[in-house]
């Protein structure tokens, strides 16, 4: 495996509490953000102190994971605070297929961090950076829209071919994407759409790393300690127009056999995926519904109790990819995706979060998210192709999935 690797041959990291630093997505001084927010809290980041490229692999989990063990452990590292995101973190995202060139973990130079009522700034290598926004954000301007890869009829006739293959017992279950392509008269600025997705999905997971931008529902994994914990999401109807609307959607989410048999398939990966890695582990057995302010998601929490040797990385690369975003099986669908989408995902629908020094981190699903790139944002939405799929429903819930991205990029 041929990796780029730009990094200093020993990191010096100093951590130090601070006063609540409020908003923590209005420190960032430039527009190519690092961030990874909740309900206001978790990490920021800018600049780069060390970063691995990865040219893609089915090893390249272990590879990364390694790369960061050797990098921190020969680190010099001040860290009083101690709290999950402090001392050096590296934000990561991983391609959603092996084959796909377009993995990448960053160690940024400054680390701004709020969790549990605490506040820390990290500080790698010299501190003559200042907090001060050096760069104001400015909103895109102009938008104009072209299709992805395949246009909506294409697409809805991608998802049929999914079915007639689902139906004639080759797989149980495959996720679909499409994309979507917006186009700005100057440099789209990542803060001023993390600002809104942030505003508008607080429960959400609002990500930013090397371009992909997003909000997504779905945690993959968390680990502190030897604490685990994750979400699985997988079955999914839009909003209603009203309260009325909304609960009748409610009920016929949680009753379709259609979305529940998606749901299913994902809870029973996750459970068996973990198992070998957890001494304890509880998956519930029927899912609750997540509630969000454009769609509504079957979902499951699942947590457990990890192995102290395994990192977060470990634990990513026994769940990816997951039926939610894959299929089952995992090969055969991962084929089909080849075959019907017509496009390379990148790190769409591929694991995005941080993880520390100690091995604990947060990741999620690139879900609700777009890559972004000078003037140009892409885009991308998924949904699971079960035998009782509709094309015309399916390429409505994708429509769905889009506005949260077209949202932010149009205000």
């Amino acid at each position: 495996m041929n990796l780029a690797v730009s990094a200093p041959d020993r990191l010096v990291v100093r951590t130090v509490h601070i006063p609540d630093p409020g908003d923590l997505l209005a420190r960032l001084p430039h527009p190519t953000a690092l961030a990874w927010i909740r309900h206001g809290e978790g990490i920021v980041g800018w600049g780069e102190a060390a970063r691995l490229d990865l040219p893609g692999g089915p090893d390249r989990f272990t590879v990364a994971d390694r790369w960061l063990r050797e990098l921190f452990g020969a680190a010099s590292i001040d860290d009083p605070v101690q709290a999950p995101g402090s001392g050096p973190v590296a934000f990561g995202g991983f391609g959603f297929d092996p084959k796909s060139p377009d993995s990448v973990l960053i160690v940024p130079r400054r680390i701004l961090g709020r969790r549990d009522g605490h506040a820390w700034l990290t500080t790698i290598g010299d501190d003559t950076d200042p907090l001060a926004l050096l760069h104001p954000p400015t909103p895109p301007t102009r938008l104009t829209w072209s299709d992805g890869a395949l246009t909506a009829p294409a697409w809805e006739r991608a998802v049929a071919a999914a079915v007639d293959r689902i139906r004639h017992g080759h797989l149980g279950k495959v996720v679909l994407a499409r994309d979507l392509h917006a186009h700005a008269t100057r440099p789209i600025d990542a803060r001023v759409l993390l600002q809104r997705l942030a505003a508008r999905f607080p429960a959400c997971y609002t990500f930013s790393c090397a371009g992909l931008v997003g909000a997504t529902p779905e945690l993959l994994i968390r680990r502190t300690g030897d604490e685990l914990a994750s979400l699985v999401l997988a079955g999914t109807t839009a909003r209603g127009t009203g309260p009325a609307d909304d609960t009748a959607r409610r009920a016929a989410l949680l009753a379709s056999t259609k979305d529940r048999e998606e749901h299913a398939y994902a809870a029973e990966m996750v459970r068996d995926a973990l198992a070998p890695l957890c001494s304890e582990l509880t998956v519930p057995d029927q899912p609750e519904l997540l509630t969000l302010p454009n769609v509504m998601h079957l979902a499951s929490a699942v947590s457990g109790r990890l192995d102290s040797r395994r990192s977060v990385l470990d634990v990513v690369a026994a769940l990816h990819p997951t039926p939610a975003v894959c299929g089952t099986p995992t090969t055969t669908a991962l084929q089909l995706i080849r075959e019907l989408e017509g496009m390379d995902r990148g790190r769409y629908a591929g694991p995005v979060g941080w993880i520390d020094s100690r091995g604990d981190g947060e990741w999620g699903i690139a879900l609700r998210c777009a890559q972004i790139e000078g003037t140009h944002a892409r885009l991308f939405a998924g949904c699971g192709i079960v035998a009782d799929s509709d094309p015309a429903a399916e390429l409505a819930e994708a429509q769905s999935k889009f506005r949260a991205m077209q949202y932010a990029l149009e205000g």
